[in-house]
């Protein structure tokens, strides 16, 4: 047994979190993909199986009362906002991430004032959130201009209305300054709007600590809420009042079943959502986040860190100088995957996933590695490493 190997056995036996791997359906396969999709919980076919043959096959129509459909989207909002940071009441699920980014964006620029025409966008952005803010600032007669992460305390000013921001970049896995960014762009009088999809369920964000206005995130990636889940929407408590949805539907409507020409916002979280609920997604999502019982934040991004760093040592002593880390090495500036460049990577992670090693890989050169601390031990960092010196050669 290599000195490595024995490392990685000395750490799965001191983990706390060891236990909650088995509330997941997994096999042999070393997944290290969380980041785009997450394992499948245990229970979650027999709950929706429930759903199906008893809610939607017995219930029917009763169901949204008597099996709590219609108050789903708060109900589950409820249940991520620990995860984020945030007290009840500011988060409600529904729609797709796209969909909230444009509502959020939408509502900060109408929010910040008519003399504030500008929005900004991190020029390193998933392109899904630079077309929708495009979009956007097209809708509010805004103008849009991209910058760096690091260039936004400079590029701030009285015409900043919104800035939207990703927490974690989902290239190399670098984690952004939330506290001083947001800090910062309050300071020039504007709103922070932040994408959570590479931070929720990875690490703390600390929304209602650090005065996010909005905030959006993904359920499938390390939330585990299963393909196309739907997204989260967080809108600032004090906030609420003057949110203005682009996106005015039946379900925000203070009198949903009035059936009135004209539209009253409901109070609280509840004006983000728009039309019926994804109720399948939905609830699979739902039961999917029953795996966080007993399971603290602090404690996921404590194994989050000591997974890449112990993941980094094994490809520094398998790969050695045949790949280049660009995932910043300092904790702080660290999410909860590692991102690899080399040579040919788009046919070294194809072989990598042959060999029963899944993560992914980003062009041009990029191959990416997600760690999901409730399912994943060091025994399979090391191995994935160990697999990935060989296909290297």
């Amino acid at each position: 047994m290599s000195e490595l190997t024995l490392q990685a056995k000395e750490l799965d036996a001191a983990d706390a979190l060891a236990p909650v791997r088995s509330r997941f359906l997994l096999d042999d396969v070393v997944y290290l993909d969380g980041n785009s999709l997450g394992a499948l919980p245990a229970h979650v076919p027999d709950r929706i199986a429930d759903v199906v043959r008893r809610e939607w096959g017995e219930l029917r129509i009763r169901s949204w009362q008597e099996s709590g459909w219609w108050t789903a989207p708060e109900r589950i909002g409820d249940r991520i906002a620990p995860l984020v940071g945030a007290a009840p009441g500011q988060v409600v699920v529904g729609d797709s991430t796209s969909v909230n980014v444009f509502k959020a964006v939408v509502a900060a620029a109408r929010m910040a004032g008519e003399d504030r025409t500008e929005i900004l966008v991190d020029a390193g952005t998933f392109p899904t959130d630079g077309y929708i803010a495009e979009s956007a600032a097209r809708l509010t007669g805004h103008t849009l201009r991209a910058v760096t992460t690091a260039e936004v305390p400079d590029a701030l000013g009285p015409r900043t209305a919104a800035v939207l921001l990703n927490h974690v970049d989902y290239r190399t896995g670098r984690l952004h300054d939330l506290p001083s960014l947001t800090a910062a762009i309050h300071a020039a009088g504007a709103l922070a709007v932040w994408d959570l999809c590479h931070s929720a369920g990875a690490l703390p964000v600390g929304l209602d600590a650090h005065g996010v206005d909005l905030a959006v995130g993904c359920t499938y990636k390390y939330l585990n809420g299963g393909p196309g889940s739907p997204a989260f929407l967080y809108v600032r408590r004090e906030l609420q009042p003057r949110f203005d949805s682009p996106l005015p539907g039946w379900n925000s409507h203070a009198e949903p079943f009035g059936m009135k020409p004209s539209y009253d916002p409901a109070p609280g979280a509840v004006r983000g959502r728009v039309g019926t609920p994804d109720i399948l997604s939905m609830l699979s999502l739902e039961a999917a986040l029953e795996v966080w019982e007993g399971v603290g934040i602090d404690a996921v991004r404590a194994k989050s860190l000591a997974l890449t760093d112990f993941f980094l040592s094994c490809v520094a002593h398998h790969a050695g100088d045949r790949v280049e880390s660009v995932t910043p090495a300092a904790h702080g500036e660290r999410g909860s995957q590692v991102s690899l460049r080399c040579e040919n990577a788009g046919d070294v992670m194809k072989r990598l996933i042959e060999a029963g090693v899944v993560g992914d890989f980003r062009p041009p050169d990029v191959l990416r590695f997600g760690f999901t601390p409730l399912y994943t031990s060091f025994a399979e960092a090391e191995r994935a490493a160990r697999v990935l010196g060989a296909v290297l050669g």
